[in-house]
């Protein structure tokens, strides 16, 4: 499948994205490393990597790649909620006992949840970490299993059956947890200023399917059947100014293409446009109408 965009007045047909695209991982900018660092470690589940000066990497619990950055700045700029930028950073686990896991031990140290939601495709708890970064922990439903109607699928926001979610775990296996995995990055909700530039450059540039656009506010785009591997919405942000760069929260987010020619295309196609950042070591780096970093990691 196709769509076409428009870049530097030309429009040019662009293809799907490769149906083995995800996001490998996020970066971003703390007040205080050690508190950061306990919560996604000792709370969700992540594992640090390495620490080098004032950056932590974390990744799942088996060592995997790297899912989070965490660099502390103590003279960041505390973000606008109403700005561009982050919504919520989404972390999968690999299973509902996983998770369950999880909101446990957040329930256990008394951190305040924001929400729980059945999505239809997903089981989700809602809350925010150490410096007030939206995070989401869910565990996805079989896709056989995930509603649709007219061929678009029919995400939605239903009470939470955390009973059931909780039934996974008992009480030797609270005594005794066995390690589990641990997440990955599952996705990226964005809030942004314009839906349909927005669209624009998830979907007319980089390639991103939209899987539903019926949900007020909001739109979702994924590659190779997912869900959304990026959510967008316009809920506090409409026609709002990108964000300092120099702001707490979300600094860049990468995305992993393993298809060579598709990688080279995007490449070709965006070096001399408006969303053109710079190389980097592993690939190269575009920014959305809203100046949010994305890395294209091709390696």
């Amino acid at each position: 499948m196709n769509s076409t965009t428009h870049i530097a007045d030309q429009t040019i047909r662009v293809e799907t994205l490769p149906s083995s695209t995800h996001i490998a991982h996020a970066h971003f900018r703390v007040s205080n490393l050690e508190k950061a660092v306990a919560f996604y470690r000792d709370l969700v589940g992540l594992k640090v990597l390495s620490v080098s000066g004032r950056t932590s990497i974390l990744s799942n619990a088996s060592g995997g790649p790297p899912v989070l950055y965490l660099t502390a700045d103590t003279d960041a700029e505390p973000r606008n909620p109403r700005l561009p930028g982050l919504f919520h950073l989404a972390l999968l686990y690999p299973d509902r006992k996983d998770l369950a896991f999880a909101l446990e031990r957040l329930h256990e140290r008394q951190w305040p949840f924001q929400g729980f939601a059945d999505h239809g495709v997903s089981e989700a708890l809602y809350l925010a970490d150490a410096d007030g970064n939206g995070v989401e922990l869910y565990v996805d439903r079989p896709r056989q299993a995930w509603p649709y109607r007219n061929g678009e699928l029919q995400m939605v926001t239903e009470p939470l059956d955390v009973e059931s979610l909780l039934s996974e775990i008992n009480s030797r296996a609270l005594d005794n947890p066995a390690p589990g995995r641990g997440p990955s990055l599952g996705h990226m909700h964005l809030q942004v200023s314009d839906l349909q530039k927005a669209e624009q450059f998830y979907h007319g540039v980089l390639g991103f399917d939209i899987t539903q656009r019926n949900f007020p506010g909001a739109l979702f785009m994924s590659a190779g059947g997912y869900h959304h591997h990026i959510g967008v919405n316009t809920w506090n942000s409409r026609g709002w100014s990108p964000a300092s760069k120099n702001a707490k929260g979300l600094v860049s987010f990468a995305l992993q293409l393993t298809d060579t020619r598709f990688s080279r295309a995007l490449y070709d196609r965006t070096r001399q446009s408006e969303f053109w950042v710079a190389e980097s070591d592993h690939g190269f780096v575009l920014h959305d109408s809203d100046n949010i970093q994305i890395e294209i990691l091709n390696t």
